[in-house]
């Protein structure tokens, strides 16, 4: 069995599951999230969302964790919600936003304008002495993180300063440079 799709999923107050044929409606105070599935089943119990496989087969066995990864997920979207911040590290590096339009500027001729998906809230932060924040906050983790990786794509994190947008808390590997 699969250790992480085997063990149920807690479902807190104020968030509803609904199970259809082939489908998980997910909603809460956040939000409201779907997904598909297929080879396993998911049953709701009580206070808990179970997911069961039929058979050994490669594939359920793959599968069975993921889902229920997917589902535990959208439950936490919905009731608490997912932040991810980037860091803007270097000099003249600077974002602000207007509503849903994000205006990076990253050291090339002309500042990147990005229109984010509406249901991703975007937050600017910038102070003197610091480095400017981009704060992504959204419902849905898997939207969240590829906006934050779209952003991140623009200027990677080089290794010899670190200058780039990097995802706060995150471990660089450096270089030492040439050696004089």
């Amino acid at each position: 069995m699969s250790r992480i799709g085997k063990s149920p999923i807690a479902i807190p107050a104020g968030v509803t599951v609904d199970v259809k044929e082939g489908e998980i409606v997910v909603k809460g105070k956040l939000g409201e999230l779907t997904q598909k599935f297929d080879t396993v089943s998911v049953k709701v119990e009580e206070n808990n969302v179970i997911v069961e496989r039929s058979s050994d087969d490669k594939d359920e066995r793959a599968k069975h964790g993921l889902y229920r990864s997917l589902i535990n997920n959208m439950i936490t979207g919905v009731s608490e919600g997912f932040t991810i911040t980037l860091e803007l590290v270097g000099v003249g590096y600077r974002a602000s936003n207007q509503g849903q339009k994000l205006d990076l500027a990253l050291g090339f001729s002309h500042n990147i304008v990005i229109d984010v998906a509406s249901e991703v809230k975007v937050e600017t932060i910038s102070e003197k002495g610091k480095n400017p924040l981009v704060k992504l906050t959204s419902h849905d983790k898997q939207l969240v993180g590829q906006v934050a990786a779209k952003i991140r794509s623009f200027r990677k994190p080089e290794p010899y300063k670190g200058k780039g947008i990097k995802f706060v808390g995150e471990e660089l590997r450096r270089k030492a440079g040439k050696s004089a």
